[in-house]
């Protein structure tokens, strides 16, 4: 009888140790950011809004995502371990990267219905020194418009009571193209941590509108009630 594949929707603390951390690191500036900047010219700014780390906090750094690069990027810019949630069929062995993918510390998730061992593997990740990170758009959509987001990082940052650490992927062009050679400017910036107890309508409109001010995309996302109520407090 063959062993059954194993369902990487569930990981444990004990798997974000030194050993995978090494490794991430390893990969990460060895292969990863060398490539990256050879290729393109990347400004970092806002490294000011990461607040200062203690054993108690808990942070989700979410990010828009244009390309297969961001999961390296967004751990350029907050210079922390990132643990991501990814698509459950990234993690098929028909997938080219799936190998990396599970070597990275990353684990999968059903976007048709929430999972319990989600959770679980959120509250183990949170104690470890790893961060958790989410594209709340779910697929890559490098065309400059938010829209449709997907609700469940604020599930998650709720359940975790984990404040949310934007991060906008700006200038993004494309993949890199050797003929004829020039560089890409790529702009990332972190912006100031949401708090998770606001309204969840209210923590989506806010990370819409940090992305859209820093990456320069259009927020289609509404402003809710509370936002609206307290604009006009303020006239």
């Amino acid at each position: 009888m063959k062993n059954e594949e194993r369902n990487y929707n569930r990981r444990y603390a004990n798997e974000y140790n030194i050993f995978r951390s090494i490794f991430y690191m390893c990969f990460l500036y060895g292969v990863v950011f060398p490539f990256i900047y050879f290729f393109y010219d990347c400004e970092i700014t806002g490294r000011e809004n990461l607040p200062k780390w203690n054993k108690r906090d808990k942070y989700i750094f979410t990010a828009n995502h244009v390309s297969i690069f961001d999961p390296f990027m967004v751990p350029m810019a907050s210079q922390k371990l990132t643990a991501f949630m990814a698509k459950k069929e990234l993690f098929e062995k028909t997938e080219k990267f799936s190998w990396l993918i599970k070597r990275l510390g990353a684990f999968a998730v059903d976007r048709t219905k929430p999972e319990i061992a989600t959770f679980k593997t959120v509250r183990d990740i949170f104690t470890t020194s790893w961060s958790l990170g989410v594209f709340p758009q779910g697929g890559t959509r490098p065309y400059g418009k938010l829209e449709d987001i997907k609700k469940g990082f604020v599930v998650i940052a709720k359940n975790a009571k984990a404040d949310i650490i934007p991060i906008a992927i700006g200038g993004f062009t494309g993949y890199p193209q050797l003929k004829p050679f020039k560089k890409q400017k790529v702009r990332l910036h972190v912006c100031k941590p949401i708090s998770y107890k606001l309204p969840a309508d209210e923590v989506v409109y806010r990370w819409c509108e940090e992305i859209s001010q820093h990456a320069e995309y259009e927020n289609c996302v509404p402003a809710p009630s509370s936002v609206e109520n307290k604009e006009t407090a303020t006239v």
